[in-house]
């Protein structure tokens, strides 16, 4: 696993069409902005495990 740090308003770049931005930091929470291409499904970790699950269960 690669760590960065960042601060607000700094960015990483994924490939050549995926930007992360941190937009806020606060309490312990950071927000993050995320710019992909429509074709990149961009989900949180619990969303995508719960996708996966359903598509599992389906099979």
């Amino acid at each position: 696993m690669l760590v960065l740090s960042r601060q607000k308003d700094e960015s990483i770049v994924i490939g050549d069409n995926v930007v992360i931005k941190v937009v806020d930091v606060k309490g312990g929470k950071v927000k993050l902005g995320v710019q992909a291409p429509k074709d990149v499904s961009v989900h949180r970790q619990e969303v995508y495990d719960s996708i996966h699950e359903k598509d599992s269960e389906k099979q």
